[in-house]
């Protein structure tokens, strides 16, 4: 089983989604229990911040407890760009005689979990996500300036200690180029270079188990797979289908996926109507799901808030269709622009903005340490 991006102690629109992500974990138990997996695989991201709250904390030992205790089913997770490596890795040597692996820093040689079916051996590489110093760092290679560079690194090393004619599976944390992202998913650092992975460099695996982007999807090909969250985690993500994966692996290494949808308490939803219809139940009935509620009116309305909520009590956006069309239209460019650029490049365009001058080349090596300081201050380094 494939899963990821658990994100607990998530927060939306000022609402904690524990509750939603405990009835969802539930549901994913029972999954378990059903389908009954000889290994489960998290990728990354099980929690939300590098300091989660305590109710976060208690949810995650309560489900790896009950896996581990009632079903007796290895687990395979590794940290990702929200967790802290230091903190996640506290007891890992002790979990291990459970079965329960969390890879969380590059180490040990990169050795594979190797795993045993009637066909022989399935190894298993745990690579959590990182950020192109620590590849620097392990390699003691100056040349590893980005995400691609790393990777590459990592997988050469794969290949050179390992019999790839065996069965291997890949479980990461990275951005992928050619995924398709949302808004909930946080921007990977950039500094240093673009945080794209080529898909290439992972032809020589049977499959590639991948956290980080919130869609469930394959990219290049269907063994190079996100599981995709569990929840939807922003309205970007309404026409999701969240869901786990199921993958059957022979003795020849190859790949058969189901995918098992995954039902949340409360669905999230962008709904587009007249104030009044929308009162009338015309375009949805009462419901307890978060909605973002876009209005066709362009006259005055009193309180809509107010009365909208007392069917809808989960309405966490209300917006006028008319006004923000317009502002979206004349900032859509703009938008698109300044999610493909770096941390640094971000800064560069806010000095030259409020300095009407361009950043000095000392300037902008003062400001790329404070960033890279930032970051590993974030992950708990």
């Amino acid at each position: 089983m494939h899963t990821a991006d658990w994100h607990l102690g998530k927060i939306v629109n000022s609402v904690h989604m524990t509750e939603d992500q405990a009835y969802v974990l539930e549901e994913l138990i029972t999954i378990i229990k059903d389908e009954k997996p000889d290994v489960i695989i998290i990728a990354g991201d099980l929690y939300d911040r590098s300091i989660p709250p305590k109710e976060a904390v208690e949810l995650l030992n309560h489900v790896l407890t009950k896996i581990i205790t009632d079903f007796e089913i290895p687990i395979l997770s590794i940290s990702g760009n929200h967790d802290s490596p230091d903190r996640l890795e506290f007891g890992t040597q002790l979990f291990k005689a459970k079965q329960l692996y969390i890879e969380t820093k590059l180490k040990n040689n990169l050795e594979p979990i190797t795993l045993y079916d009637h066909a022989g051996p399935v190894h298993f590489h745990l690579i959590p996500y990182m950020e192109p110093a620590d590849a620097r760092q392990f390699f003691e290679d100056e040349t590893i300036q980005s995400h691609q560079v790393a990777m590459k690194a990592i997988i050469n090393h794969i290949e050179q200690h390992n019999d790839m004619d065996e069965r291997h599976i890949l479980v990461g944390h990275a951005f992928i180029a050619g995924g398709m992202e949302s808004e909930s998913e946080e921007r990977l650092s950039m500094i240093g270079g673009s945080p794209y992975v080529d898909a290439n460099l992972f032809h020589l695996f049977n499959y590639v188990a991948l956290g980080h982007l919130h869609q469930p999807q394959r990219v290049t090909r269907d063994t190079i797979r996100y599981s995709g969250s569990i929840l939807k985690y922003s309205f970007s993500e309404a026409n999701h289908k969240k869901s786990v994966t199921i993958l059957e692996i022979d003795e020849t290494g190859q790949c058969h996926m189901e995918f098992i949808p995954l039902k949340p308490r409360r669905d999230m939803r962008v709904i587009e109507g007249y104030f009044a219809d929308l009162l009338d139940e015309k375009y949805v009935q009462r419901t307890e799901d978060y909605l973002h509620i876009s209005l066709l009116d362009d006259g005055q309305l009193v309180d809509p808030m107010g009365k909208l909520r007392k069917k809808f009590p989960n309405i966490l956006r209300l917006e006028r269709k008319v006004l923000s069309s317009k502002m979206k239209l004349n900032d859509l460019n703009r938008i698109k622009e300044k999610q493909q650029m770096s941390h640094i490049q971000l800064f560069e365009s806010f000095y030259e903005e409020m300095k009407g001058d361009l950043i000095t080349d000392q300037r902008k090596s003062h400001m790329a340490k404070v960033i890279q300081q930032l970051v590993e201050q974030e992950r708990g380094k």
